[in-house]
């Protein structure tokens, strides 16, 4: 009892982070670029970080390991990057539109592999995800095959008469940084709201949940779904941002990739995906330079923290306030 005073302020401050984690999030992001080596590496950590929260969703809330979402990732940036190029639609409508493509094959995908558990569900995602990708490979005329789609510029925002110069890289993260907000605070919505608590009962015992009368099956559609359109999201951002869109998008790797920065910020919290995010980019970014054996690098590091820290750098973070 004691001790219990000093105690007080490390769980009031885990608690405040908790309660206000969607402005806690923002406020990083804020002065992200100005942490980083580069305004470039703070927008990769902006735009994946968004895609690991999509992929956070479904795999740390509703408890499902899928290797298929690059086709996610991937299609949003097509979408958005198809419709730009070959049809002269605007920034402001493409996005949409990367978000929709996603959140259709999200759909469909999601169809397919509802039904199956565990390492099933995980390989049926990785050969969907493949088809996907071979799919946007042999569409050469439309996506530019293994050189990509080329061409995806945005010189300029017009926001009510006011210019904005999107090739300075201060004014494109904070306009990218606009669409993450506004995911965020749908996310945590979602999550607050009885859909997350049915997402976290599917996740901690399904039968127990369908023995509720929760429609098992239906949750897991609409969370794959969900997912799939966070992730074409942060895919429509990306595009935008390289002015260009690569074929390894839609590449395995690119979903291991993410599974990496979910398990390494912390599986099932808020602000773990863009805190993985940040580390495999930061390491990533810092290992090029000094080795050409920088995924050795990586995955040395990687295997330290899944060892050390299983519930990863934020979740362990966010435990050892709760213990304080």
């Amino acid at each position: 009892m004691e001790g219990a005073p000093s105690r007080t302020p490390y769980r009031l401050i885990a608690t405040q982070v908790s309660r206000h984690r969607v402005a806690a999030v923002i406020a990083f992001l804020v002065v992200l670029p100005w942490l980083t080596p580069s305004h470039a590496l703070a927008a990769n950590i902006l735009i994946f970080g968004l895609y690991a929260v999509g992929f956070n969703l479904l795999f740390g809330y509703t408890g499902l390991l899928s290797f298929g979402h690059a086709a996610f990732l991937g299609s949003g940036s097509y979408a958005t990057g198809v419709v730009m190029v070959h049809y002269g639609w605007p920034w402001w409508l493409a996005i949409p539109a990367g978000i929709t493509l996603a959140a259709l094959i999200g759909l469909c995908m999601g169809y397919l592999v509802i039904r199956s558990r565990g390492i099933y569900f995980a390989m049926v995602t990785l050969a969907l995800g493949q088809c996907v990708y071979f799919a946007f490979y042999k569409a050469e005329a439309i996506t530019g095959g293994e050189n990509g789609l080329r061409g995806v510029n945005v010189e300029t925002i017009d926001l009510l008469g006011w210019k904005l110069d999107f090739q300075d890289p201060i004014t494109k993260y904070f306009v990218m940084l606009v669409f993450v907000a506004a995911a965020l605070w749908f996310v945590s919505r979602l999550l607050a709201s009885p859909f997350g608590a049915v997402l976290e009962s599917v996740r901690e015992n399904e039968k127990r949940a369908a023995a509720c009368g929760y429609d098992v099956a239906r949750t897991k559609l609409l969370a794959f779904v969900i997912s799939a359109a966070i992730c074409g999201l942060a895919g429509a951002l990306r595009a935008l941002h390289l002015s260009i869109v690569p074929i390894d998008s839609l590449h395995y790797l690119t979903s291991g990739q993410v599974v990496m920065m979910s398990l390494l910020g912390g599986m099932g919290t808020f602000f773990g995906p863009f805190v993985g995010a940040a580390t495999i980019l930061w390491v990533e970014d810092v290992a090029t330079i000094l080795t050409k054996s920088w995924q050795l690098v990586v995955g040395v590091i990687f295997i330290i923290f899944v060892l050390f820290f299983p519930r990863g750098i934020w979740g362990s973070f966010l435990h050892w306030l709760g213990r304080r």
